[in-house]
């Protein structure tokens, strides 16, 4: 093999370890501030499990974002959109019950235009896809 292609692979590879090792310290320290709450989904089986998210803001209207390449808890609101949401900060008079509704076409572009991560950030996740969910009261 060619020493540039060696060369691309080896940094390729670096990469993929530091979007991994990044991923896997978010996952496990779960980082909170302002703009976090906590998420609790029903798994199939009836337990619990509980999340750290961001929330993100768009006409007035709350959000949800998968940012990141571990999703498991977005998988898990499309079967169950059921969820209890703890907030935190501000809008910490809003925890309670709420329905997580899928968002896509011009919503999913204006959520998108209006909550735009930075550059490093996108770098250090990977790139992955985001998609979101709007939170609806019950």
């Amino acid at each position: 093999m060619k020493l540039p292609i060696k060369i691309l692979l080896v940094v390729l590879g670096l990469y993929v370890a530091a979007v991994a090792a990044f991923e896997t310290w978010l996952g496990y320290s779960q980082p909170r501030g302002e703009e976090n709450l906590v998420i609790t989904l029903t798994e199939d089986d009836g337990s619990k499990t509980q999340r750290v998210l961001s929330l993100f803001e768009s006409q007035d209207e709350l959000y949800l974002a998968a940012n990141h390449w571990p999703r498991a808890w977005f998988s898990q609101v499309q079967e169950n959109p059921e969820v209890h949401i703890e907030f935190g900060g501000a809008h910490a008079a809003q925890s309670g019950d709420y329905t997580a509704v899928p968002v896509d076409g011009a919503e999913h572009e204006r959520v998108l235009e209006d909550n735009r991560l930075p550059f490093v950030a996108r770098l250090l996740m990977g790139f992955p896809p985001r998609e979101f969910v709007r939170l609806e009261s019950r």
